[in-house]
């Protein structure tokens, strides 16, 4: 009873110290200066732990982002190579602003979007692990595993491969990038909300409506402005500037090993393109133009693409079991574990799939040996020294720039 009454106090105590104000109604009151002013009472430039409880106590036991008093400069990213620019997947109607990739930030790292207020789209993308999970899979709001891997988010506007224009996620069950953001919002068991729900929870927000009316003009939250808001984010998430990269531009040149995995990996075994990794992972973005089947498994526990029952996306494939459509594979050094499952720990584990453990799938698309006995795996049988040729140069297409960028990180004042 006497702890009960204590902590009643205490907190009344941090209601009566903390500034009193209305709900904010523009942005200055959630940028870095004001929100120092009004709750650093020490003025050492950041915020302690009591500090944080005054701060949260003044907007109603809420955590709030915190916002540079300039605007970030989303537009600042290395050019893309004539390649990457014909194949951007931006539309008309959403081009990248400052205002826009701001608010998708908020968006993307608010866990107030999740049911219970406990899990952000950055819960499942860690910028440190290039916006991909660790986990083999991810943690809904109420604990429950997803039933895949949480994919890497680099690039994710240059998608259109070899003319084509497929969709997100493993199975590329959504046609767009604005598509895709609504779906783990509505998942039941990765966010478990209803686009009403989200949009009258964000409206009641006192930093939201100022987001948006910096971005759109007015203050209004909406389930279309919430997913054009962090596609813009996302597609401002460009990794341009790895080891690769500056080979390419001539300031660097590859060690012997990289120069080897390259040429195994780009120009295939014996320069054939079909016995090599880019037929599938296109250079320069290392995006796959369609879901595969790189078989993994002779019987699917998860079919992939073949779960949506649309017709087979290859005329040379019976059907679309098993097929998944890989994220990019730049970063792939930073983004472990691998496949739609998590199943492979490291790109050593990889690399030997490719090369002896491919299960000879009747949706396979790639072409190897067989010996007439359908249950023994194959692959490209690369010696030693090819695998670690290969896995150094996946190495090369590792851009830390993205995982330290100040632009991508959360902005949110958390209690600690």
């Amino acid at each position: 009873m006497q702890f009960r009454i204590y902590c009643s106090l205490s907190f009344l105590v941090l209601l009566l110290l903390a500034p009193q104000f209305a709900p904010a109604s523009d942005l200055a009151s959630f940028q870095q200066p004001q929100l120092l002013a009004r709750f650093d009472r020490n003025d050492d430039g950041q915020f302690n732990s009591r500090e944080r409880r005054l701060l949260r106590a003044a907007f109603g036991g809420i955590d709030v982002p915190m916002l540079p008093a300039e605007l970030l400069d989303y537009l600042a990213m290395p050019a893309p190579a004539a390649e990457l620019a014909g194949i951007d997947n931006t539309p008309a109607d959403n081009a990248i602003t400052d205002q826009a990739a701001t608010l998708g930030r908020v968006l993307f790292y608010d866990q107030q979007l999740s049911r219970n207020n406990t899990v952000a789209c950055a819960s499942c993308h860690h910028q440190d692990a290039g916006f991909s999970d660790p986990r083999r899979r991810s943690v809904g709001f109420e604990g429950g595993q997803t039933g895949r891997n949480a994919m890497g988010l680099a690039n994710l506007r240059y998608s259109r491969v070899r003319g084509g224009d497929p969709g997100f996620f493993w199975d590329e069950r959504a046609a767009t990038l604005e598509a895709q953001v609504l779906v783990p919002i509505q998942d039941p068991l990765e966010m478990g909300m209803t686009l009403p729900q989200v949009e009258q929870r964000l409206a009641s927000l006192p930093y939201y409506p100022p987001l948006f009316e910096a971005a759109y003009g007015s203050p209004e939250v909406t389930s279309e402005r919430i997913a054009r808001a962090v596609s813009n984010f996302l597609r401002s998430m460009v990794s341009l500037d790895s080891r690769f990269d500056r080979a390419v531009a001539g300031e660097i040149v590859l060690a012997e090993q990289e120069q080897l995995g390259r040429s195994l990996f780009i120009d295939g075994i014996g320069g054939i393109g079909e016995f090599g990794c880019a037929h599938c992972h296109v250079p320069p973005s290392f995006n796959m133009p369609l879901a595969m089947n790189n078989g993994l498994d002779l019987k699917y526990l998860d079919g992939g693409l073949g779960l949506l029952s649309r017709p087979s996306n290859d005329p040379f494939t019976p059907s679309n079991d098993g097929k998944f459509k890989a994220p990019s594979l730049r970063n792939v050094e930073l983004t472990a574990p691998y496949m739609h499952d998590g199943r492979f720990k490291t790109l050593e584990q990889v690399v030997e799939h490719y090369s002896a453990g491919v299960h000879p799938h009747p949706n396979v698309a790639l072409a190897f040996e067989s010996d007439g006995e359908s249950s023994v795996r194959s692959g490209f049988g690369f010696t030693s020294q090819q695998k670690a040729a290969l896995v150094a140069f996946l190495r090369t297409l590792t851009d830390n720039q993205l995982v330290s960028d100040p632009r991508f990180s959360d902005p949110f004042i958390r209690r600690r």
